[in-house]
């Protein structure tokens, strides 16, 4: 299967749904191109007017086995013609059980865990931070700038990325206080890898807790092991490491934000497990369900100690969105995890090729099949260049490739996690192809 676009985009039917949504739809959506879509399978969709698109996005990163997996589809089907809903806060179900056991044993941590069900990220990164503060009887958070944790008010006051998330909003949740991230390839304080000796570590105690915040207040630091929508930033191991031993040091929790990086995406459940590093509490959503809306959190039984009815979700764990995940993670452990492992080596391989190739192109970065693209205005001044960014997208769109920015002038290349080289070269192919007619 290949690409395939026979009108102009968007087409005429597209261009009536786009008409009405703009007429009764919350004009904060963001879109990026105006793709309306009809249906898909695997890594292909196809938009009402019957264009075909390869999907490098996967509805940012969410559908994790493709769209509509057989499997996925089936156990969807199976769970909905017994019951849909019956609430996990007030009654038992075995699918939720399950899924449970599941992701404490997916989980490389220590001791017995336990998981809290959400409908979303931003619901797992709020009962996150309600259990933080719980545990600890600490009210204070560290988290980073860049980060994107979420748009509820909790989960927007972690967040440190972009001002337009947060205008209109204020008072946001007291508390919380930003400090760079390992963003080595555009050090915040401008110093070199591994001369550095990681400041931005060192800058949290020898300036943060002297100067500005006691550690005794910190609850949990918030971090992404590798940053999504702040640009598909991997810091160095070092980094993560530090984390976890300033963690220790005085007493706070080390939530990892696996939104967008775990189940699977980088070639291990959770990406967290390329540093070497356990976490005290991880949040997870996005590919969870491969695409049906579910969230959770998973800690240690240590820390998950709030008491009963402390904190609750009417649909979290829905059995349906249940039922999916558990078809989700059977297909990651048999080979998915595996495959992206193994084709995101290969997209990455060729992708840093292009360093070379193009002066728009300065940094290719990634685990698994998280990869980031930085596009700059040229190799001299490093300087940042979104508009050349939204360009290289649209085109990309034009010519049936599907791909999402990310950062301020990053390139996402997030497919599911069933792509193979074959697609892979084909996306490739028409990114190169469309950088190539910007140089000129």
């Amino acid at each position: 299967m290949y690409p395939k676009i026979k009108t102009s985009l968007p087409g005429p039917i597209a261009r009536k749904i786009i008409q009405k949504d703009e007429k009764y739809m919350s004009p904060s959506y963001t879109r990026d191109y105006p793709f309306v879509m009809d249906h898909g399978k695997g890594c292909f969709v196809t938009d009402v007017d019957g264009n075909v698109f390869l999907d490098f996005a996967a509805g940012i990163a969410v559908c994790a086995t493709g769209h509509s997996h057989p499997n996925v589809v089936k156990a969807i089907r199976d769970q909905a013609g017994r019951f849909l809903h019956m609430s996990g806060t007030d009654f038992y179900y075995d699918i939720q059980v399950r899924l449970a056991e599941e992701l404490s044993k997916a989980l490389p941590l220590k001791g017995r865990k336990r998981v809290f069900f959400t409908n979303s990220g931003a619901e797992a990164i709020e009962a996150a931070m309600k259990l933080a503060r719980y545990h600890t009887m600490r009210h204070q958070f560290i988290a980073f700038f860049n980060a994107f944790h979420g748009r509820t008010l909790g989960a927007l006051s972690l967040t440190g990325s972009k001002i337009i998330q947060k205008k209109g909003f204020y008072p946001l949740v007291p508390g919380v206080v930003h400090v760079p991230y390992a963003y080595c390839y555009r050090c915040p304080y401008n110093l070199k890898y591994d001369s550095c000796c990681l400041y931005c570590l060192k800058y949290i105690e020898d300036m943060l807790f002297l100067k500005t915040v006691d550690p005794d207040d910190v609850a949990a630091i918030f971090v992404e092991p590798i940053q999504g929508e702040g640009g598909y930033v991997v810091p160095p191991v070092e980094f993560m490491v530090g984390l976890r031993r300033i963690c220790d040091r005085y007493g706070i929790l080390l939530v990892c934000d696996e939104v967008q990086s775990g189940m699977g995406r980088t070639g291990r459940m959770f990406a967290v497990e390329h540093f070497g590093v356990e976490p005290d509490i991880v949040c997870l959503a996005k590919g969870i369900a491969s695409g049906m809306p579910l969230g959770a959190i998973i800690a240690s039984a240590e820390v998950m100690t709030w008491q009963y009815g402390s904190h609750a979700s009417t649909f979290g764990g829905n059995p349906v969105s249940c039922a999916a995940a558990l078809a989700t993670v059977d297909l990651l452990n048999k080979k998915l995890m595996k495959n992206a492992e193994k084709m995101g080596a290969y997209i990455k391989k060729r992708l840093t090729s292009f360093i070379d190739k193009y002066q728009c192109v300065g940094d290719v970065r990634g685990i698994g099949l998280m990869i980031g693209v930085e596009i700059i205005k040229n190799k001299k001044s490093m300087e940042m260049a979104p508009d050349i960014r939204n360009r290289i997208i649209n085109q990309c769109f034009k010519n049936g490739l599907l791909i999402l920015g990310c950062g301020p002038n990053t390139i996402r290349i997030a497919p599911p996690l069933i792509v193979n080289k074959k697609e892979a070269d084909i996306a490739i192919d028409i990114l190169e192809k469309v950088i190539a007619r910007e140089r000129r």
